[in-house]
């Protein structure tokens, strides 16, 4: 990944999380990149409220889906709130992703799913729309 896709990613991820730190009353003190040699984990919060957020797949090199880093993203946040992975923590985290998820921050293409658009594209006259069975999470 090039230098200017890296910042641009930062610099979107960065908005979205002062949206979400403004709506949720929470304050992180840098959100950085992970180092490219990262590869067992997605993100880190300390203490201090440093975030990094490793941006490229571990094997391709290559950016990771937006999706996959706002997820991160607010995993990451949940822990300013709560420094464990405790039932309170669980429950606030999924509580970021779905407001996140309602403002557009956060949508994730689940493999294989048809988008209600392209469905109704398909057959116009049939206005009930079709779930998709459930599948797996496409993370990159």
């Amino acid at each position: 990944m090039d230098q200017k896709t890296a910042r641009e990613l930062m610099r979107r991820l960065r908005q979205d999380a002062d949206r979400v730190c403004e709506r949720f009353g929470l304050r992180y003190t840098a959100l950085e990149a992970e180092r490219g040699n990262v590869k067992r984990r997605y993100g880190i919060c300390y203490a201090d409220g440093t975030i990094k957020i490793r941006l490229r797949h571990a094997a391709s090199g290559r950016p990771l889906k937006y999706s996959s880093l706002v997820n991160t993203l607010c995993h990451e946040l949940a822990h300013l709130r709560h420094f464990n992975h405790g039932p309170q923590f669980r429950g606030f985290y999924q509580e970021l992703l779905n407001w996140a998820r309602a403002e557009g921050i956060y949508r994730p293409r689940i493999a294989g799913a048809v988008a209600p658009e392209a469905r109704r594209a398909q057959n116009p006259d049939r206005l009930v729309e079709q779930r998709a069975s459930p599948r797996q999470l496409s993370l990159f």
